[in-house]
């Protein structure tokens, strides 16, 4: 199997397509419902969660069997159905339209794996192991939220806040290069903000 090319997708705006809304897509949903991407699902039944969402207009839910057509216009595609024929069908017709598309726990029908994920803030830390074995992802996963505990979402916004002042800042090119690469540590953050002190002024009066 060649290598995958790991990324993190911006699907702000983007229509997105699942199939199947059962405990199996549920989570895909919710999934989805964070990036800000148009959702419309399609399935005979739907959770009551996903009956909510649909209620409250965070996605279009339609309760009928699946057509080729919900794939038109479509970026990405889920498929969380119970029958493979119909899964098989699905990913054949989304490798027609060029549609990146996953179909749950089948792996040789995956565009793209659903990693495992830590997430802290904008830090996220994903685990893949290309569908081989989630069960391993997943304990790595375990291990990694113990290392990088909950205190990296704010410490990493603050990060990226001290990165605007330092390149909005009149130090030279390279003091600047210098302190970016060096923001891995509290240490050089306070000490990239004692450089610049009247940044530092405005910010504790915004």
């Amino acid at each position: 199997m060649t290598s995958l090319f790991p990324m993190f997708l911006k699907l702000e705006g983007k229509q997105c397509l699942v199939v199947g809304a059962g405990k199996v897509g549920e989570p895909k949903i919710a999934g989805l419902l964070e990036t800000g991407a148009r959702i419309r699902v399609v399935a005979l039944d739907a959770s009551p969660s996903i009956r909510e969402w649909a209620h409250i207009g965070r996605l279009d839910l339609a309760l009928r069997p699946f057509h080729p057509d919900d794939l038109n216009g479509v970026f990405l595609a889920v498929v969380a159905t119970s029958s493979r024929s119909l899964n098989e069908r699905i990913y054949a017709e989304a490798q027609k339209r060029g549609v990146l598309c996953n179909v749950v726990d089948v792996p040789d029908l995956c565009d793209f794996f659903y990693p495992s994920i830590v997430r802290r803030g904008d830090l996220q830390i994903a685990v893949s192991t290309a569908g081989n074995s989630p069960s391993l992802a997943q304990k790595i996963r375990l291990q990694l939220e113990k290392q990088f505990g909950p205190a990296y979402g704010p410490w990493v916004a603050e990060l990226g806040e001290t990165r605007k002042l330092i390149l909005s800042s009149d130090l030279d090119k390279q003091r600047k290069l210098d302190l970016l690469h060096s923001l891995a540590s509290r240490e050089a953050v306070e000490a990239a903000l004692a450089e610049l002190p009247e940044l530092v002024g405005k910010g504790e009066h915004a």
